[in-house]
């Protein structure tokens, strides 16, 4: 990519005339493959951009009325420009502080990495993993037993999170919460045991409040510029927050947004969610959480924004609830429904509260039976209220019945879905049967269905890379379990619009951002292949070169020749 005609003998119209300022562009891109994501999913070859706006957007020869002498024009050299990318669901980038097991793919891998932090630690020192793993993405697809966590740590307390419902225990960690065999699980949780009774160290949903953890360190402005220089590096602009974000709540985390926006060094945009770690089960909770973040429903300007409120209504791979029984690894015979974490009735109370206070509500649902009970209550409020719930979102949606569909186009309802399957995809099987798991996340049916569809990875629990989950959505295929459901495959340019335009949608700010077109926010990635024409086994492999915030370019890939003059 080379920088040219970067003075005032390039443009402007001629000797000794110079353009009126509001008229010149501070930068303009030529010979670039723009894929402007508009209502035409139109194709530009460049752009100009003038105070953090697209000034125009259009051919060569059209920029040529905004080059003026101050006028950089920068030659992309024929690479694929998108909007910048908007991630709808993160909790961080990455899975957070802890031993990181992201990168093993056998469990020989995984022990070594456990063996080698032990040996490390000090005398009885409690040793915790990060949580973006997944034990789909291992060889065995199966999580670590706790005879093989004993064999690597007798003596330390050891605990793997796995995403963020899930914990694996050794013998030690077990006897230091003093959790045994007779522990009673609490509501909305699971201490797992196998066929005889015995303890297997995984602690499901609520269950893992029998833990006592450590406060981790406190998150600070620098651990949120670390996170967005990762992020931008992956094309990411925009980022959607339910809840927990980086081991800190929304508050603390608006409000460090806020110190790096007033020290210029606030290069990621973001929607966020209140939310409480424990399941909120009524309307006086909702009023303290409320209380205590002092953060009004659209609080905020085009970097942070509170967007609203997020609430859960059942657990994750291991406790979604469903209609239909399934087999998973709890010794129930086959009889296992999952784990509602509210009942029906303290959840269409809890987002009675929120509307009442005038947030939106997104809801984390992974089972249809949890879906129903969302729906009954949602339904309650739009009775009472026509329209109360419009543009309220569902948080992941795995399994969907047909008539549900039915149910939440009426309601006027979202999605929000991310690529859990990409990783994944074995286990559920394994647990829910392979024929409901080929069905998780059914894209191609919700878009059918019209909704309003904003897709995202769930970092913190899994992958950060948004072209990852891209690659998911369009090809169906899984880290190493094949192709899952290929009639739920998408068209590559409906998937980019999932994380840009539709983003915007959904949070109200599709006249400002989303798409690359003359007034919007200047968000945009230079990428590493056309993404359109790029084989589509090489989608996953894609990287941004440069990302733009605001105009400015807040990430060049270390190997391109020419920066910015």
């Amino acid at each position: 990519m080379a920088a040219a005609g970067c003075g005032g003998g390039s443009g402007g119209g001629g000797a000794g005339f110079s353009l009126p300022r509001e008229t010149a562009a501070q930068a303009v891109y030529t010979n670039a493959k723009v894929l402007t994501v508009d209502k035409g999913n139109g194709v530009a070859e460049a752009f100009a951009v003038k105070d953090g706006r697209f000034l125009k957007v259009g051919s060569r020869a059209e920029m040529m009325q905004h080059i003026g002498d101050d006028t950089r024009v920068i030659d992309l050299g024929g690479r694929t420009v998108v909007p910048g990318l908007a991630d709808g669901h993160l909790h961080g980038a990455g899975g957070g502080p802890g031993i990181d097991l992201s990168g093993t793919r056998t469990m020989a891998e995984l022990l070594d990495v456990l063996r080698k932090a032990v040996a490390a630690a000090a005398s009885g020192q409690l040793i915790q993993s990060n949580s973006d793993w997944h034990e789909a993405q291992l060889q065995e697809v199966r999580m670590p037993t706790l005879v093989e966590l004993d064999a690597v740590a007798p003596e330390h307390p050891l605990v793997l999170h796995r995403g963020g419902l899930t914990a694996v225990l050794n013998s030690a960690a077990l006897a230091k919460w003093k959790i045994t065999e007779n522990t009673v699980s609490p509501p909305g949780g699971l201490i797992q045991k196998d066929d005889s009774g015995k303890l297997t160290g995984m602690l499901i949903n609520n269950a893992r409040s029998l833990m006592v953890l450590p406060t981790p360190k406190k998150f600070d402005s620098a651990d949120l510029e670390e996170m967005q220089r990762k992020l931008n590096a992956l094309g990411i602009t925009s980022v959607r927050v339910p809840g927990m974000f980086t081991g800190t709540d929304v508050p603390a985390a608006y409000a460090l947004i806020r110190q790096l926006q007033a020290q210029g060094k606030l290069n990621l945009r973001f929607q966020l969610l209140l939310n409480s770690m424990a399941p909120v089960s009524t309307a006086e909770q909702v009023r303290s959480i409320i209380a205590a973040a002092k953060l009004p429903p659209g609080e905020g300007d085009d970097w942070a924004r509170i967007w609203g409120a997020k609430t859960s209504v059942d657990g994750g791979f291991e406790g979604g609830f469903m209609t239909r029984p399934y087999s998973e690894p709890f010794g129930k015979g086959g009889t296992f429904y999952g784990l509602p974490l509210v009942t029906a009735q303290a959840h269409e109370e809890v987002v009675r509260e929120w509307s009442r206070s005038k947030y939106r509500v997104a809801v984390h649902v992974v089972g249809d039976a949890a879906l129903d009970q969302v729906l009954a209550a949602w339904e309650n409020l739009d009775k009472a209220a026509p329209g109360a719930v419009r543009g309220w979102t569902i948080e992941h949606a795995f399994v969907v019945r047909e008539e549900q569909l039915v149910r939440i186009r009426a309601l006027g309802l979202n999605l929000s879905v991310q690529s859990h399957l990409y990783v994944a995809a074995p286990v559920l099987a394994s647990y829910w049967g392979r024929a409901r798991a080929e069905h998780v996340t059914p894209v191609k049916t919700f878009m059918k269905n019209a909704f309003q569809l904003v897709g995202g990875t769930d970092s913190g629990n899994m992958p950060v890379n948004p072209f990852w989950a891209m690659y998911h959505f369009i090809t169906r295929d899984t880290v190493n379990a094949g192709v899952y459901g290929s009639d739920e495959r998408v068209n590559r340019v409906d998937v980019l619009r999932m994380f840009t335009i539709n983003y915007a949608d959904l949070n109200g700010e599709a006249e400002r951002k989303g798409s690359i077109e003359a007034g919007k926010l200047a968000d945009f990635v230079v990428l590493s292949a056309d993404y359109l024409t790029v084989p589509e086994a090489e989608i996953e492999n894609l990287t941004a070169v440069a990302t733009y915030v605001d105009g400015r370019q807040v990430y060049r890939a270390p190997d391109l020749s020419v920066a910015h003059r």
